[in-house]
């Protein structure tokens, strides 16, 4: 049961009394605290009920306990005797032909590089060419030059003040129009009631090839097996011969006008 009120008073203090302790000494009670303990009445007390939550575990907490339940069953039930022993066997994967060719191949050519003779060597001098520049990349670099002269001595005084007129076009007819036909085509996607919709089934066709299109494999399949098979050694030695093809003069008269 609960009190209906609570005194505020400081913690009771522990005195030791005997029969010989005088009157003045005893200790004395609170006015405040005597007058509440002496219009105490249980009648104004306030039943109450204690209730008692208990809560009862979820399916997935009862499967979990039965399957630790079970799990330590099998650990104590557990019998060393009927292991069987085994033999571990260590395999030793042998390289195949390509690898051993590989490793020699390695171990041949590391040979050479420690073993090679720098004595052997002939010295040769280093001849540095300077290239000229051609009279059309003498005539772009003089272009350039003077355009950057040009740029770099601007004389920024001969400039006259303009005044700029911001101008705000207005949409036109045919633009209002369109926007109109935007925001109402909007309006129904966000407004679209997808329970009006019905359901369909997708049907998926296999398009066989045309007869044109067989036609084409075919060729494609002849011209890369002939590539695939061509013979090199039937190829003929030829001699490529440069031909410099001199500018006329009507091209040197349009160069100097460009």
């Amino acid at each position: 049961m609960k009190l209906a009120f609570e005194p505020e008073s400081p913690p009771p203090t522990t005195t030791i009394m005997s029969a010989e302790t005088p009157l003045k000494d005893l200790p004395k009670v609170d006015p405040t605290l005597k007058g509440q303990l002496e219009g105490f009445s249980a009648v104004n007390l306030k039943k109450t009920e204690t209730e008692e939550k208990v809560r009862l575990p979820n399916k997935e907490d009862v499967a979990q306990e039965k399957q630790h339940i079970e799990h330590l069953q099998n650990i104590s039930e557990f019998r060393s005797e009927r292991l069987k022993r085994t033999s571990t066997s260590e395999k030793l994967v042998l390289p195949s032909s390509q690898d051993v060719e590989a490793e020699k191949a390695a171990q041949a050519h590391l040979q050479a590089v420690e073993g090679f003779n720098t004595a052997q060597l002939k010295h040769a001098n280093t001849q540095e060419k300077i290239v000229l520049p051609a009279k059309e990349d003498i005539e772009t670099e003089k272009t350039h030059q003077s355009i950057f002269q040009g740029v770099t001595g601007f004389d920024k005084s001969q400039m006259r003040h303009a005044e700029t007129e911001e101008k705000v076009a207005l949409p036109a007819k045919e633009d209002i129009k369109l926007e109109r036909t935007h925001q109402g085509i909007f309006q129904r996607l966000v407004s679209f009631d997808k329970s009006e919709m019905k359901p369909t089934e997708t049907v998926e066709r296999n398009v066989l090839p045309s007869q044109a299109d067989i036609e084409t494999e075919k060729e494609h399949q002849a011209l890369r097996q002939g590539i695939e098979g061509f013979d090199h050694s039937a190829l003929k030695k030829a001699e490529t011969t440069e031909k410099n093809t001199l500018p006329t003069k009507e091209m040197i008269e349009e160069e100097k006008k460009a």
